[in-house]
């Protein structure tokens, strides 16, 4: 069904009056602009593309290659954001038939007048399926995902000690939310993660990456995704 003017007018409004632009990536992927913080949600060259190297290539890829009898993968996300990350892990989680459980944190979630307009390829169907979720509830996406969204900051979300196998840290960036970054958050990171726990993010920032370094990490710094020069994977190794 085609929306009436009266619809796309009451979108608009609801994204202007909500801080957010709605903007078609070079993927032909959405992606958002929050205009308080002037800050993108995803690389404007590709949200699909950038996703998908740095967390599913670089994250799940990478740990299923040195852990391949591993059937059940723990997943914590630092920003909800779109969905997208979650969208992506729920299809790699289908093709490699394995169990994710996956947890997000988010602040701020989005309104429905802006999820729905999203658009991500062939997962565009479960857009609206995972942002409808009750936050604090675990929910079966389907038989091998399962996702539990927290309506939290990391400073306040109860740590879970040597719990999760791998860290989605795609938060705003640290010019935008230095605080997000601070060191004593990148700690809880380190403690949450399990022996030999990965954390990537899309940010290789050199006070990140000391940070890292202080607390414990060992690091690689990778190639970035969508003509980004650079990214970051960290592994507690002890």
């Amino acid at each position: 069904m085609i929306p009436s003017n009266a619809e796309n007018d009451g979108k608009k409004a609801s994204l202007k009056s909500s801080n957010l632009e709605l903007i078609t990536t070079g993927d032909g992927s959405s992606s958002l602009l929050n205009t308080e913080l002037n800050d993108f949600y995803h690389s404007t060259k590709g949200a699909i593309g950038e996703s998908l190297h740095v967390y599913i290539e670089q994250g799940l890829d990478y740990f299923i290659k040195r852990e391949p009898s591993c059937k059940h993968i723990k997943i914590l996300e630092i920003g909800f954001g779109t969905g997208l990350n979650a969208l992506l892990a729920i299809n790699w989680a289908q093709d490699n038939s394995c169990l994710v459980d996956y947890e997000s944190l988010e602040n701020h979630p989005l309104p429905a007048a802006i999820y729905i307009q999203l658009q991500f390829e062939n997962w565009s169907k479960n857009v609206a399926k995972i942002h409808q979720c009750e936050w604090g509830v675990t929910h079966s996406i389907n038989k091998v995902f399962k996702l539990t969204k927290h309506s939290a900051s990391l400073e306040k979300f109860k740590q879970m000690a040597s719990n999760y196998d791998i860290i989605f840290f795609d938060a705003f960036s640290p010019s935008k939310q230095p605080s997000i970054w601070c060191q004593s958050n990148l700690k809880k990171c380190f403690n949450s993660l399990k022996k030999n726990g990965v954390l990537v993010t899309y940010c290789a920032q050199g006070q990140f990456k000391r940070d890292l370094t202080a607390i414990g990490f060992e690091i690689e710094t990778l190639p970035g995704a969508m003509g980004k020069w650079e990214m970051v994977r960290a592994q507690k190794v002890n």
